[in-house]
């Protein structure tokens, strides 16, 4: 097959098209139905947090299927097929991660029992601290949800030959429609069902792959053969895009900030009915991550043993490296009717699952923090619901737009992790800071923030422009064209004796350790400023609002404390002991 187009008009049959309408159908019926038939009542707790009634496995697999997003499923092996296997080890820190967010972060929220995790900040600190965590909040998500639409937008334009900007409107207005109606519960259950058909999708590709390959010996031997195997480069250069140690410890440190400081995450723990199916729901996240990881990165091997010596982007049969495991499923599945539409609706389910997430999250943020203490008056259940709403739709409509810039970057595992760096460190330095450190005050957190968040954009956008620019480039690793069986000319390197110009030496950091730079500027700049401000009266803090840790060493009057809700908000009583 030597064009896409070639490749499209193979495989994309009716059968194909079938799969991938009944998956889109079934989702906008889930919403349908938790909007209009399965809820108990109209009211944000219900829309939210699913009356916190939810069960333990449909949770969890949409946790899964959440931090699994498209960006996975098409960026990983496009991830392993041009740079090796070093990204394979990120997948090993999510059983560091889950023992972390177990002992230190879920326990604070879950016994606090908020709607949005930003109300802890102001618990801790004061409403200012709230605000500029949650616009935060919203810079991370208006960053990544264009990503997380652009994935699939990208794959089924190769399928189907149709521009990926009409295509995105038409993923948005679906994913939009069940995650308005429904709320959590149709958001997770319809990660549930997304989850399920990523997986099968994932499975039917490796096995056709192996089959196609020749089984895990040749697999491994030409991965070998042609540089791919890649572990244990040690170097501790942190200007090196990816090492073991940049992997494990940036890897750790992402992770751990989307887990413990996303109000998508803690949203779906926090709509479980007790702390032991949040910590069933939180193992079966990480080992149904570190699977999924597994498969989406050995796919990237089994794509290169497949094309070791006919590479699809010298023959120009796709344009773009992220289009590379779309276009193997189409070339190799010709023979069994199904198969690439099944594949679509993995990367569809995929997406969607963490975009829906996203929308009703986000939504939720700028509901709570925003636009209720905005309102001077009360507002009833219902119209705090269709508020809601309607802010999940203007949400779709902004990152709808914001698609087009992400048409004119690379590498969608790099940006998005780049990306993710921007907000995330600062974010996730934020709660920490709250929860380790009982002497930061508002005056810390709130310069610590700020100095983290512009620093990180300066860093970030600074390497992204390196990259446009040419000063600020990653060499792939070598492919061949020798096995094409048919004449191809490439074109000649440009020699030039003018030394290239390098980008600054911050924005060579590797992307790795963004968010790892973010968290430390952060807790360090607000101990710096609390240590020579006021600090707070430790005697009179709630111990609930720190980590378990820090709470049995916690120094303070033996106080009875309880939240209660006045006039629609939270107050924190105190009381002396008996």
């Amino acid at each position: 097959m030597d064009t896409t187009e070639d490749a499209t008009r193979l495989l994309f049959g009716w059968l194909d098209i079938c799969f991938f309408i009944l998956m889109l159908a079934l989702s906008t019926l889930i919403g349908v139905y938790f909007g209009f038939w399965g809820k108990k009542e109209d009211s944000p707790q219900e829309y939210l947090l699913g009356g916190k009634t939810m069960n333990t496995l449909p949770v969890a697999v949409s946790l899964v299927a959440s931090l699994v997003s498209g960006i996975t499923v098409m960026g990983d092996p496009s991830e392993i097929y041009n740079y090796g296997t070093l990204f394979w080890l990120s997948c090993f820190c999510a059983p560091f991660v889950g023992i972390l967010n177990n002992y230190f972060y879920l326990p604070v929220f879950y016994e606090l029992q908020i709607t949005s995790i930003y109300e802890y900040l102001q618990l801790r600190f004061n409403r200012s601290v709230r605000v500029m965590a949650s616009v935060l909040c919203t810079v991370g998500m208006f960053f990544y949800i264009p990503i997380v639409m652009y994935v699939p937008a990208l794959a089924l334009s190769q399928v189907i030959g149709i521009n990926i900007h009409y295509i995105t409107p038409i993923i948005c207005i679906i994913c939009i429609f069940y995650t308005m109606l429904g709320g959590i519960k149709a958001v997770i259950w319809t990660d549930f069902l997304q989850g399920v058909v990523m997986v099968v999708a994932s499975l039917a590709v490796i096995a056709l792959g192996l089959v196609h390959v020749g089984g895990f010996v040749p697999v491994w031997e030409r991965s070998r053969d042609g540089g791919r195997i890649r572990i244990f480069e040690m170097s501790l250069s942190p200007f090196e895009r990816m090492t073991f140690w940049n992997v494990f410890i940036g890897g750790t440190s992402s992770w751990l900030g989307i887990l413990a400081a996303n109000q998508g995450m803690v949203q779906k723990f926090l709509s479980l009915p007790s702390y032991a199916k949040v910590r069933k729901s939180l193992m079966f996240l990480v080992f149904g991550t570190l699977l999924i990881k597994c498969l989406t990165c050995f796919m990237g091997l089994i794509i290169y043993a497949t094309y070791y010596d006919c590479d699809p982007m010298d023959t120009k049969a796709i344009s773009r490296s992220d289009q590379l495991l779309a276009y193997y499923v189409m070339d190799i599945a010709s023979a069994i009717p199904g198969l690439p539409g099944l594949f679509m609706a993995g990367i569809f389910s995929a997406s969607l699952s963490t975009m829906s997430s996203a929308l009703n999250s986000l939504g939720a943020t700028l509901f709570e923090d925003f636009v209720r203490p905005c309102l001077k008056i009360k507002l009833s259940d219902k119209t705090s619901n269709n508020i809601i709403k309607l802010l999940v739709i203007i949400i779709g409509a902004v990152c709808v737009i914001m698609v087009f810039f992400v048409d004119k970057v690379g590498g969608i595992v790099q940006l998005a992790m780049s990306t993710n760096g921007v907000a995330s460190g600062a974010s996730f330095g934020l709660f920490t800071f709250g929860m380790f450190y009982p002497r930061g005050n508002s005056k810390g957190a709130l310069i610590g923030s700020i100095v983290s968040l512009l620093f990180m954009g300066w860093i970030v956008f600074g390497a992204q422009k390196a990259f446009a620019d040419g000063t600020l480039s990653y060499p792939k690793l070598p492919t061949s064209t020798e096995g094409c069986g048919f004449n191809l000319t490439l074109p000649e390197p440009i020699v030039t004796d003018i030394p290239p110009e390098e980008a600054f030496v911050l924005f060579r950091i590797s992307f790795m350790y963004y968010t790892l730079m973010g968290f430390m500027i952060m807790f360090l700049v607000g101990m710096i400023v609390s240590i020579f401000t006021e600090s707070p009266n430790i005697e009179e803090m709630n111990p609930n609002l720190f980590t378990p840790i820090i709470r049995k060493n916690f120094l303070c009057k033996k106080q009875k404390f309880e939240m209660k809700v006045v006039d629609g908000k939270k107050v924190l009583y105190t009381s002396p002991s008996e």
